[in-house]
């Protein structure tokens, strides 16, 4: 026998000793968790509802993007904030200002780093961060992770509608902290709260919807005031130091939002949209009201269903605080189909907790660490076989937008466009009338004659108004077969994008040459 060999003291030492594996095994199991497959399982559903593992395509189709990335050029290559209109001739030298500045950022450096790759990674990413803190949240509240697993998926179909390189998904993850941070001072961590201020100076900076975190933050204060007994409802009052601490906190978030590169002008941008903007809100589909017929609309239903009929079975105390976010939540889900996304947000880790209690049973989270790993490593093997290539991107970026077109624009034209071409005027440095940044058109009225051209409401007096001299515009519309037949205006030369076709077409007063048209670019 080795003398230094350790001998077990005990049979008990000896028993612990053959039955506790090695730090490699203890480190496997910990990583290979049933969360980790959870969390796989849910990349997987939110690539798969959203259709980027078979059109990849989606994320340059939104042409927000694209104005979006040339903020963010400006920024990068000036190194100065935007403080004038830097597109559009309609309104050029007027004051504008970039709320979003910073949630930009990302998209970007993605961007310069990939190409058009860059921003379908940074979509997936940005995507699947808010669906993966949603789990986390609910998991951490009910203690539960096949009721996590179950209603973080019925969550991700509330928020299919917003699923794109949207800046607003940067923001909302900003949202999950916060609520993160409500829900740790309940289980005690009250410390915590003060990385609220630090999180708000970064939101203003990101999105307006920092209005909307400011909003729970005050009516989580507000509904915790005071001692509430009635029925289901039960909850107790804050202390007189959770009350000092409280009001301190938001204090603070009130004051750091001033550290932004517009001051009190970024505060006052989403004042701005929800009292000057009706226009927009009328017009975009995003503030349209929730359709049931709809992936997001049969979702919400189910969760409303699955919160009555769980308290049904087994009922359970409510605070205030719950009830109010929760009518909050649905209310702005169906009033405005965008912010079925924040309902996802706000109201799955509280429906967690309710099917936990009455529809799951005990907890059970004892998985194979090895089968874990297997389907971990399929799942993602499945995402980066579907990662498209750049190539396949620039094919089908072709087939959304008329490139060619927008390339041939000069610095010198007043060019017409429609809409969904804006912000790829604006991404070629090319001078646009009209793009999807609605809070500068419509307060200078070019909304309203945006609108009044495509509805075709005295077209060529609005065009001598703004000195239009070119038009890119959708072919065989009503609007380009009006200027077709206009004296004065010729077609230059059209391009095929896909099932659409898109013609450039130039005024040109007292010619009476014939109109020239070239053929069509083939689809694929």
């Amino acid at each position: 026998m080795n003398p230094n060999e350790h001998v077990p003291s005990s049979p008990l030492e000896s028993k612990a000793s053959a039955g506790n594996p090695g730090i490699g095994a203890r480190l496997f199991a910990r990583i290979f968790s049933r969360h980790i497959l959870n969390a796989a399982l849910l990349v997987l559903l939110a690539l798969y509802a959203t259709g980027f593992l078979t059109r990849p395509e989606l994320p340059q189709s939104d042409s927000d993007i694209w104005w979006h990335l040339a903020n963010a050029r400006i920024l990068t290559t000036t190194h100065s904030f935007i403080h004038v209109e830097p597109y559009s001739f309609s309104v050029a030298g007027d004051d504008w200002i970039n709320p979003e500045w910073l949630s930009e950022m990302p998209f970007w450096y993605g961007y310069q780093t990939l190409g058009l790759r860059g921003i379908y990674l940074v979509t997936v990413m940005v995507l699947c961060a808010n669906i993966l803190f949603v789990y986390w949240r609910s998991y951490l509240k009910a203690g539960h992770a096949g009721a996590a697993l179950g209603t973080a998926g019925l969550g991700f179909l509330m928020m299919i509608i917003s699923a794109g390189p949207r800046t607003i998904l940067v923001a909302y993850l900003a949202l999950c902290a916060e609520l993160a941070i409500l829900e740790a001072m309940e289980r005690g961590k009250t410390y915590l709260l003060w990385l609220l201020p630090p999180l708000f100076c970064l939101w203003i900076n990101l999105h307006g919807s920092w209005i909307i975190g400011m909003g729970v933050l005050g009516l989580y204060i507000l509904c915790g005031w005071f001692p509430f007994s009635r029925g289901v409802f039960e909850q107790q009052a804050w202390t007189s130091v959770e009350r000092r601490r409280l009001v301190l906190v938001f204090v603070a978030s009130t004051l750091v939002l001033l550290i932004n590169p517009y001051g009190w002008r970024l505060i006052w941008n989403p004042f701005d949209m929800m009292l000057n903007q009706k226009q927009m809100m009328s017009i975009a589909q995003e503030w349209q009201s929730l359709s049931l017929n709809t992936i997001a609309g049969y979702a919400s239903w189910l969760a409303i269903g699955l919160f009555v009929v769980a308290n049904c079975l087994r009922g359970r105390k409510w605070r205030l605080y719950e009830l109010a976010i929760l009518f909050f939540a649905f209310f702005e889900a169906f009033n405005h189909v965008r912010f079925t996304f924040l309902a996802c947000l706000l109201v799955i880790p509280m429906l967690t907790v309710d099917v936990a209690r009455s529809f799951a049973g005990p907890p059970d989270e004892k998985t194979i660490p090895g089968m874990n790993a297997l389907f971990v490593a399929v799942i993602l093997g499945v995402v980066i076989y579907f990662f498209p290539s750049e190539a396949r991107l620039q094919k089908s970026l072709a087939q959304q937008y008329p490139l060619q077109l927008i390339g041939s624009v000069q610095p010198e034209w007043r060019t017409f466009n429609q809409d969904a071409i804006g912000g790829m005027i604006d991404f070629d440095a090319k001078s646009s009338f009209y793009d999807t940044r609605y809070d500068t058109f419509e307060h200078h009225h070019v909304l309203s004659d945006y609108l009044a051209v495509v509805h075709l409401f005295k077209p060529l007096n609005i065009f001598d108004k703004y000195r239009i001299d070119h038009a890119l515009i959708h072919a065989d519309t009503p609007l380009s077969m009006m200027l077709e037949d206009a004296p004065g205006w010729r077609v230059l030369k059209r391009e095929g994008t896909g099932s659409d076709v898109y013609e450039l077409l130039e005024k040109a007063p007292g010619s009476v040459e014939e109109k020239t048209k070239c053929t069509p670019v083939p689809a694929g």
